[in-house]
């Protein structure tokens, strides 16, 4: 099947012919006849399936239409909501690209920058407004946007909007929007809070389901290596001086192991950025850039930053940490050779990360190839589980009188007791 079967616009499908898309993806096939039909759509799907081109062309094609057929008020029209600043910046140059004959604005809005351009714009004329929920809500309390006139409702990345914490925001900006409008929702996973959120938002909506819930690419090569945590930088160094890997990205459990992982790089001469949360945007596109460009070899990533990074011939990625969230590895994983093309996962576990390892395993329904071929490798026992820290008060008991006691003190040599003064 073609784009063009699928009733595309003309001016559509010449951008798309100029960014080399041939035939839809099976999720775009599957969706842009509803879509454009004006139903709800629930998606569950990989992260690798090409999903933005499944809501963004319908929805420009939507607009369009109804730009012609009527008065178009200069108003949102449609909103999508992305839980981080990379996912929203990588769906809104979709966007761009899709619609360069077509008079339809658009604009990204995100936190941790100056807000004074976006305002700018906003006062302006926007069509299509792409936003991260805390950047949104706060230019919402300060009457920047109005979210009256929106007919088409995205959200992007469900699970992932849970897990950050950003679901009750979801909820206040829901209440602005208007009751009868078009609503998509996406998630690669399927937890029963986003079943309810589903639920509450989508009328009678068509379910889209391309590849199993919480499953990974068949084409991705996944291995594991068992390796004590001092000596993961060392087998990380001896993947990364592998001639063949061009590119490599590095998942790392928290901010601070990213930065010192771009570190211990450092010392085996090689150049390597980190990305995530506590780094300014500027510095973020740069390493995103340098990465893609190929200036930058090695990219080290959190789980949250990782969201919006989108490159086609991305075919290594490394878990230097693997994941407590299990979900979170068919994530890590789809951002290996997007689209069906063939990758290869490496999983660095120790003793300790053996019980999320068993969580992956479980939910994949398959065990994960070991490859103990190298001089890192430790013998782990799968059925020791690792002990649950204990939480540290976060600050010392209260005292009462009831548990204080009498202070004790040495008095001098020359202290007369009778007048309780020094001699």
């Amino acid at each position: 099947m073609s784009f063009k079967e699928l009733n595309i616009i003309q001016p559509i499908l010449n951008a798309l012919e100029k960014q080399w898309y041939t035939s839809p993806t099976p999720i775009q096939e599957k969706s842009i006849p509803h879509i454009l039909n004006g139903r709800d759509v629930l998606w569950s799907a990989q992260t690798w399936t090409w999903k933005t081109a499944a809501f963004a062309i319908p929805i420009l094609q939507i607009l369009t239409r109804e730009k012609e057929l009527s008065n178009f008020s200069r108003a949102i029209k449609c909103l999508i909501l992305t839980p981080t600043r990379e996912l929203a910046i990588q769906i809104e140059e979709n966007f761009k690209e899709y619609c360069k004959e077509l008079n339809l604005r658009h604009l990204v809005i995100f936190g941790w920058v100056n807000q004074s351009s976006q305002v700018r714009k906003l006062q302006s004329w926007v069509d299509i407004l792409v936003a991260t929920p805390w950047r949104l809500l706060d230019l919402m309390n300060q009457w920047f946007v109005d979210l009256r006139k929106v007919e088409i409702f995205t959200l992007d990345e469900a699970d992932r909007m849970l897990n950050m914490g950003f679901i009750n925001d979801v909820k206040k900006i829901l209440k602005k929007l208007p009751e009868k409008k078009q609503t998509l929702l996406f998630s690669a996973t399927m937890p029963k809070e986003i079943m309810s959120l589903a639920d509450s938002i989508l009328n009678n909506p068509i379910k889209v389901e391309v590849t199993p819930i919480s499953s990974t690419a068949d084409t991705v090569k996944q291995f594991v290596y068992f390796v004590s945590s001092s000596n993961k930088k060392n087998l990380l160094c001896e993947i990364i001086k592998d001639k063949k890997i061009k590119a490599i990205l590095v998942f790392t459990r928290t901010k601070r192991w990213a930065d010192v992982v771009v570190k211990e790089l450092a010392h085996f001469w090689i150049i390597a950025e980190a990305i995530h949360g506590n780094k300014s945007q500027n510095a973020r596109q740069r390493a995103l850039s340098n990465f893609k460009s190929g200036e930058t070899k090695v990219l080290v990533a959190t789980d949250i930053a990782a969201r919006g990074i989108d490159i086609d011939d991305l075919a290594y990625m490394v878990n230097y940490d693997i994941s407590n969230e299990p979900e979170t590895y068919v994530h890590r994983i789809g951002r290996t050779w997007r689209a069906w093309k063939e990758g290869t996962a490496f999983s660095f576990c120790n003793q300790e990360e053996v019980e999320y390892l068993l969580d992956v395993q479980k939910m994949l329904w398959r065990k994960i190839d070991v490859i103990k071929d190298h001089a890192y490798h430790i013998e782990v026992d799968e059925s020791i589980k690792a002990p649950k820290k204990q939480q540290r008060n976060s600050r010392p008991r209260a005292s009462t009188s009831s548990d204080r006691t009498k202070r004790t003190f040495s008095r001098p040599n020359n202290w007369n007791r009778n007048t309780n003064k020094r001699k």
